[in-house]
């Protein structure tokens, strides 16, 4: 291997951690889609549906925080669940510049329909509970929020 090869060693696919984070992220979104769509929603909407059966109401900014998008982002989203009848956007009567998103009755009700996700995606995903575990602290640790075990 000459000078020029170690110049470009950097810039190779295997040596980037974000590959494999972007490749995993696009396989398990694929494998949630057949369950996913068994109770019609998308993945975006799915996860979106999951911070508001936890909070029931909240602010368009407070969501897009707990879901990392931003409100270009959300906004269709959110169109697309309020026609679906499983939430409601409004005005906040304390400053109108805020969108509060709420979850309706019928919204709800689909989380009962959305409990087998988890446990299905949980056969699909080969790691121990030890290594997930791990996983998941260090995800969150790139993303800047360093999650104690709970060991």
């Amino acid at each position: 291997m000459n000078t020029t090869d170690t110049k470009y060693e950097t810039l190779k696919i295997e040596n980037q951690l974000c590959f494999p984070l972007y490749a995993c992220s696009k396989e398990i979104i694929r494998q949630y889609k057949p369950f996913l769509d068994k109770i019609g929603l998308t993945y975006t909407q799915y996860i979106t549906m999951m911070v508001l059966w936890e909070n029931r109401s909240m602010t368009v900014k407070e969501l897009g925080s707990h879901l990392y998008l931003d409100s270009g982002t959300l906004t269709p989203l959110l169109k697309k669940l309020e026609a679906k009848g499983l939430l409601t956007r409004s005005r906040s009567n304390k400053d109108e510049r805020n969108l509060i998103v709420t979850v309706t009755e019928e919204g709800m009700a689909l989380r009962d329909n959305a409990l087998f996700v988890p446990q299905e995606m949980a056969k699909c995903v080969s790691l121990t509970p030890e290594e997930a575990g791990f996983l998941y602290r260090i995800l969150y640790k790139i993303l800047g929020q360093d999650i104690e075990s709970e060991e």
